[in-house]
Order: C-alpha cells, then sequence, then structure tokens
C-alpha cells in the first residue's frame, strides 16, 4: 500500500514538474510590454542624447530588463482632439490657433476631434489623414454651462470606440474646465478621474491637457476651478502627458500650449521592457529613470501587462 501510495505521489510530481518549469521560465523572461515615453530637459534647455543603457525601470521595487528605446519622432500617430462643448471664450477665440496646430501636423498623423458633452465623445470628425478636413470640422463650443460634466467618462467612452490602428503613438489632447459636475470627491481618488487615467493607461494613450474655463456659474466657481485643475493635472501626469494652463482666468492665445505639445512629441520614444509576469492581466506600477544624463523622462504611472502562464 505504502508502495502505492509512494508510486502515486512520485507520478503527479513528475506531471506536475514540465508545468512549474515553465511558469518558472515564464516568471523568469517576463512580459514584453511597450509604452510612449518623453524626454524632457532636467536644469538646461536642451535635451541631451539619452539611450537605454542611461535608463532603469522599475514594476513596484523591481528592476526590470530594458530591450528597446526607439525615437518616434515622424513616425506614425492618432491624435483625438477632445473639447468641452461647454468650454467659454478661450476656446472660442482660439479656434483660428487649433486649426493652425491641426493643418500643421505631420502627414503621418491621423487626427479626430470631438466634443465632450455629458460623458459621451460626439465626433465632428473621425480619424482621417485629411488635416484641413479635420480642421474645418472645429466649430465653436455651444453647449450650456455644465454640459461637459463627466469630461473623464467622455475620455473613457473615445478610447472605449477608438478604432484599430497601427499607428505607433495614440495620443490625447483635451480642452476642458476639468469640473467633474457629477461629484465623486474633491480628492486625488475621484472615482471618475481615475476611471479616465486606467482606461487612457490601459490602452496606452499619452493624455494632454489645456485647462480652458466654462460658461456659466462653473465659470467662476472658484473652488470648481481649482479642483477642475487639478484633476486636469492628475489625469496628465498619470498617463505620461503634461497639462498647461495660466492661472483661472481664459487664455489669450492657445499657441503657446500647442507649441509646447508639438516639440514635446517631438522627443517621445517607445520604451520595450520585459515586465514581471502576474497571475492576473492587469495595470501594474512603473517608474523610470534617467542615470548620468541632466535629463527627465514623462510617462505613465502604470502599465497594463497581460497574465503570465
Amino acid at each position: 500500500m505504502n508502495r502505492l501510495i509512494r508510486w502515486m505521489v512520485t507520478a503527479a510530481i513528475c506531471s506536475a514538474w514540465p508545468v512549474l518549469l515553465l511558469a518558472r521560465q515564464d516568471a523568469q523572461s517576463g512580459i514584453p510590454v511597450s509604452m510612449v515615453v518623453t524626454l524632457e530637459p532636467r536644469r538646461e534647455s536642451v535635451i541631451p542624447q539619452v539611450d537605454r543603457d542611461n535608463l532603469a525601470v522599475y514594476q513596484g521595487k523591481d528592476q526590470r530588463p530594458i530591450t528597446g528605446f526607439e525615437p518616434l519622432d515622424g513616425s506614425s500617430m492618432q491624435l483625438l482632439i477632445l473639447i468641452g462643448d461647454s468650454s467659454g471664450s478661450g476656446f472660442n477665440t482660439n479656434i483660428d490657433n487649433l486649426k493652425e496646430f491641426v493643418n500643421a501636423l505631420p502627414s503621418t498623423t491621423e487626427i479626430g476631434i470631438g466634443y465632450m458633452r455629458n460623458g459621451l465623445a460626439q465626433m465632428t470628425a473621425k480619424f482621417t489623414h485629411d488635416h484641413a478636413a479635420a480642421a474645418k470640422s472645429i466649430r465653436l463650443a455651444t453647449g450650456p454651462g455644465g454640459a461637459d460634466v463627466g469630461p473623464y467618462d467622455s475620455l473613457v467612452d473615445a478610447i472605449k470606440r477608438w478604432p484599430e490602428s497601427t499607428a505607433k503613438r495614440r495620443e490625447v489632447i483635451m480642452l476642458s474646465s476639468g469640473i467633474e459636475g457629477l461629484g465623486g470627491g474633491y480628492t486625488s481618488d475621484n472615482p471618475y478621474v481615475n476611471s479616465g487615467i486606467r482606461a487612457a493607461q490601459k490602452a496606452g494613450i499619452v493624455v494632454y491637457c489645456i485647462y480652458v474655463p466654462s460658461v456659466g456659474h462653473y465659470g467662476h466657481s472658484l473652488w470648481r476651478m481649482s479642483w477642475g485643475q487639478n484633476f486636469l493635472s492628475q489625469l496628465a501626469d498619470e498617463t505620461g502627458g503634461e497639462s498647461y494652463m495660466v492661472g483661472f482666468s481664459p487664455p489669450v492665445s492657445l499657441q503657446p500650449f500647442f507649441d509646447q505639445i508639438s516639440k514635446a512629441m517631438q522627443h517621445q520614444y517607445l520604451l520595450t521592457f520585459t515586465a514581471r509576469a502576474e497571475e492576473k492581466a492587469g495595470l501594474q506600477p512603473v517608474r523610470i529613470v534617467v542615470t548620468g544624463k541632466d535629463a527627465s523622462i514623462a510617462a505613465a504611472g502604470k502599465v497594463y501587462v497581460k497574465a503570465g502562464l
């Protein structure tokens, strides 16, 4: 009887060993992950030459091997411009600037235009290489005050309906007051803001935010405007983008912001590294450090990692 039991245990171990070995090998090799990152100067105005040997990637506390660092300037991109439909004069007086920005985009860029209203993204131009047609679709913001209730839900809606593409970059420029009219708490843990961040991080989308005050009561409610700016900054920072604003007043011109975004896009790279294999797919915290160079890097705080074996 004892011999039979020993034989059964040995057989079970032998049958499980290949699976355990594969799982161990998968944990060691990990899961390949790519993300768009942006180099920035740390002290000087000129960004130094940076290569993969100057970078360190951490998943939690574990440093992970970098397998690629490819410059993306001039590469294909899908860019979606999302406009709060209750934006005030800060947007309406700058429509010509926005059209000029769209028309000046590289020919490799597919551009889409959408208006955020009541948690939805209403597209006036689907993704197209016809920049003139996309620019022509830009209109005045016509919604009443508070019509952009749910700007972060609008972002999620746009991401859900984002068409498949082989483009190496997917990015958003979001012009909004940032005010979440549905509430959810005025903290960094607002569920609507977090939902937008998670959706962008999972899709690998970089979000740039430009603060444009709303019309109506929301446009002069100081505490709402303050938290709106905080939310936009949080969204941009945690997805690898930047947020732009000039106090609480409508910007005289949006052109300097578009110029800064264009410059940032010229210093983007596709960073590929081997993430630690997890039992379940999901977002994993990452941190990227530049070493030995006077430069810093803007990158999403989390990346989506597929499940291991």
